[in-house]
């Protein structure tokens, strides 16, 4: 079979492909690999760890939702705290309330020993927790400034600051 031969036989069944509904662009429908539970399951990780953040008295609690800027997550959790004790109670209370609660497992720990940076990873969320100089060094809303941040009272969470 010749090149052109070749390139023949397999444009309709590339045309047929791209036209049926099961072809898949991830740029712009998410994956179900990825996202086997769609962003509904992310959605409950991210509101149990950010009310967990408020309830340890964490401050400028924000969740993002950067699902188009990323195929690897889909939201991220952002928290300040006052100090290194407060952020590793924070990491600790979320930790306990995704594992007994929802039966979520982290993946990763990273800044633990350092606690000027704290990011927890569920693989669908990420929980950044972070001391205020840290966070207004990095300053992730701006990093991520495509990504859409998504009011706390859409979560089912009332903020009483």
């Amino acid at each position: 079979m010749t090149d052109q031969q070749s390139t023949e036989s397999n444009q309709p069944e590339a045309k047929a492909s791209a036209s049926s509904p099961k072809s898949f662009n991830p740029m712009v429908s998410p994956s179900r690999s990825i996202r086997p539970y769609g962003i509904d399951e992310s959605r409950k990780i991210a509101a149990t760890a950010a009310q967990v953040a408020l309830d340890n008295n964490g401050t400028d609690v924000a969740v993002l939702d950067v699902c188009g800027q990323s195929a690897e997550f889909d939201l991220f959790v952002l928290a300040t705290g006052q100090s290194r004790r407060q952020l590793h109670a924070i990491s600790e209370q979320i930790d306990d309330a995704l594992e007994k609660g929802m039966g979520e497992k982290r993946f990763s720990i990273e800044g633990y020993d350092e606690s000027r940076w704290i990011v927890l990873d569920y693989g669908s969320v990420v929980v950044h927790l972070f001391d205020e100089e840290t966070r207004e060094f990095y300053d992730l809303e701006s990093l991520w400034a495509d990504g859409k941040t998504i009011p706390l009272s859409d979560l089912g969470i009332e903020n009483s600051d």
